[in-house]
């Protein structure tokens, strides 16, 4: 009964088969990497995650594997965890020191590992993109140096790509997960993947999950313990990865959108990793990004909410 159920809602919701998703993660804390794999995870009939690919940015790769394996087991599933590349194309942790543009150093605040095990991530991306050519969705929450190399070893793996979903960049100013590898998201913006849906710090830091949002969830669960325990270290947290993993179970939330060709900065100094306008010239198959600006709030709150148990 409850398989036919499903598969009612499923031709209700106009979706056959659950979208196969490569989930790249710089592996934060909880409330931004860490939920956004949980809200995938509580909607198999949608998303069917393929595997993890742990890229550097938040934390070096060997703590934050350790973060999603723990977050993989609390919720009982069993998914390949690849470790990929070990450090961004050109940035490095000595090039922060003479940084003034961005204040957060996230891994680069710490000493590297000398080695995180064996780099197959890379391989796995291939491979994957290979077997089910224009049905794979990536879904990139860290800096995007996996998914670069990828495209410099195969670039006709662009065109095989179902789309790119993306939490990076902003509009206006800097943002992290650009800064961190600002080479690999020039390479990745100037491909022609054929869909780049983009949410940046315009749409994900319009509102926190103030203390009246967050006390609505209330599950009494190892995921809503994990929630709570997170709550401690950052009362009124900002939801970055989790809208763009919102995304991909509901578009309704999004408001307002534009579309545009982009690049990135990547000449160092204070503006390194910014967005700026793509000179076509340079890229001339690159394909324009679809930038999400604004949302409903309250509608992906319920979502969120629905799905943090």
């Amino acid at each position: 009964m409850k398989q036919l159920l499903i598969c009612a809602l499923m031709v209700v919701y106009g979706y056959a088969q659950p979208e196969k998703v490569v989930f790249d993660t710089d592996c934060a804390y909880f409330n931004d990497d860490g939920a956004a794999l949980v809200m995938l995870l509580q909607r198999p009939e949608q998303v069917e995650i393929q595997g993890l690919t742990i890229v550097p940015g938040n934390f070096w790769p060997v703590p934050g594997a350790e973060y999603m394996s723990h977050i993989l087991k609390l919720m009982h599933r069993d998914i390949p965890i690849y470790f990929g590349a070990q450090a961004p194309l050109l940035h490095t942790r000595a090039m922060t020191k003479k940084e003034t543009g961005i204040k957060y150093l996230g891994a680069f605040g710490t000493d590297p590992p000398n080695h995180s095990g064996p780099v197959k991530a890379i391989d796995f991306l291939i491979e994957t993109i290979e077997k089910s050519p224009g049905k794979i969705t990536v879904l990139e929450l860290g800096p995007m140096t996996n998914l670069a190399i990828a495209l410099r070893l195969r670039p006709d793996l662009a065109s095989k790509i179902g789309r790119l979903v993306f939490m990076g960049g902003a509009m206006h100013g800097q943002e992290f997960n650009f800064w961190f590898d600002p080479e690999a998201a020039q390479i990745v913006l100037r491909s022609s993947i054929a869909k780049k849906v983009m949410f940046g710090l315009d749409i994900c830091e319009r509102q926190r999950i103030d203390k009246a949002h967050s006390d609505q969830i209330t599950a009494r669960t190892p995921i809503g313990d994990l929630y709570r325990e997170d709550r401690k270290r950052n009362p009124s947290p900002y939801v970055w990865d989790a809208m763009a993993a919102a995304y991909l179970i509901d578009t309704g939330f999004v408001t307002k959108r534009e579309t545009d060709y982009l690049d990135v900065d990547s000449t160092f100094g204070k503006n390194y990793g910014a967005v700026i306008p793509l000179d076509r010239s340079l890229a001339p198959d690159a394909t324009p990004v679809e930038v999400m600006m604004d949302l409903d709030f309250e509608r992906f709150f319920a979502l969120y909410k629905s799905l943090i148990h």
